[in-house]
């Protein structure tokens, strides 16, 4: 046979076909999103809707004009920059002014995502490389502005509110039993905390990561490695004299089960190495509690999320088999980089 006269097209790999579609796992990503955003509404007003609106459209729309200008096919159908934007809004105290939003959207989706290459390429997470910049941008000031639980935030115009005390702020300065009398157990997993938008409901929140399990959007793994690692280390280094309260409380507390479902599992920005999944979500898991415990500032999610995202690829790399051998043969070209 002549196979120089066959019309077959070259691409890359992997040349695998399934039914699964990234738009069909970022709309299960946004089905487990809505519970917790329904909360947020009712929670702090119709001000959070309004966040999450300009915040996904915000994403969609400098996707759609960078790859217009650079003559590119347009993505934006998949619903990734979508997800991005929502998680931004999400991430973010319901107070964070429209331009802020904006801001960190065109961060997430032009010089996260797209300078990488697009979806799939990029190394940091989107959403948490926002929320990165924008605690540096407005120096902890208008992101750190969390209001009582059912107060009301305008649309537009001036904020006339009194700010509420975070429970992250009580565990940073240890005081767990000002906690306790501000917030019990039962209203920190409803959420009736102040907090973030998004983040404050941890049963809803995880409710979400069961169901993106069990349609197997995500791997148990990470969200378990994380979560288990910090309950394990807030267990035995507890800061007082009720371990058990302390850890629950750090569970429930800040952004913690929003990042380890819907950020530290992102499929892009993870490893697919099970055993890796496994070092991953314990790595987000130890950094989180140092950050808590020695960190300044914020509660310290974003940085170690964002520092395990750097290891996810070499992970897959080198623990695998003949991944030793592949990690002795860097060191050595590094080595002989710097002789020469």
């Amino acid at each position: 046979m002549n196979y120089k006269n066959l019309n077959l097209t070259g691409s890359a790999a992997p040349h695998i076909h399934t039914k699964t579609s990234t738009r069909h796992i970022m709309g299960e990503v946004l089905t487990a999103l809505l519970p917790a955003l329904g909360f947020a509404v009712f929670h702090s007003g119709i001000r959070v809707l309004v966040n999450v609106l300009v915040s996904a459209a915000g994403c969609c729309v400098f996707e759609l004009l960078y790859r217009a200008i650079l003559k590119r096919d347009v993505t934006i159908g998949d619903l990734s920059a979508v997800v991005t934007g929502v998680l931004i809004a999400f991430s973010c105290p319901v107070t964070t002014p429209y331009e802020l939003l904006l801001l960190g959207d065109f961060f997430a989706v032009v010089i996260i995502k797209q300078l990488f290459g697009g979806i799939g390429k990029n190394l940091l997470n989107p959403a948490l490389s926002a929320r990165a910049l924008l605690l540096l941008w407005s120096g902890h000031g208008q992101m750190s502005l969390f209001l009582e639980p059912r107060s009301t935030v305008p649309l537009w115009g001036v904020l006339d509110a009194v700010s509420s005390p975070t429970p992250m702020l009580f565990l940073r300065q240890n005081n767990l039993a000002g906690l306790q009398e501000q917030y019990s157990l039962p209203e920190m997993l409803a959420g009736l905390t102040s907090g973030a938008a998004g983040e404050v409901c941890t049963l809803l929140l995880l409710a979400g990561g069961l169901y993106l399990t069990a349609r197997r959007v995500i791997s148990w793994r990470i969200p378990a490695g994380y979560l288990g690692t910090a309950a394990v280390l807030l267990f035995l280094f507890p800061r007082g004299n009720a371990p058990l309260i302390w850890t629950l409380y750090n569970l429930t507390g800040g952004g913690l089960m929003l990042a380890a479902v819907f950020m530290a599992a992102d499929l892009t920005t993870s490893p697919v190495r099970p055993l890796c999944q496994l070092i991953y979500g314990a790595g987000c898991g130890v950094l989180t509690v140092l950050l808590r415990y020695f960190g300044f500032g914020s509660e310290g999610i974003c940085a170690a999320v964002l520092l395990m995202n750097l290891t996810a690829r070499p992970l897959d790399r080198y623990l695998r088999p003949g991944g030793l051998e592949d990690l002795k043969q860097t060191l050595q070209n590094l080595r002989l980089k710097r002789s020469l």
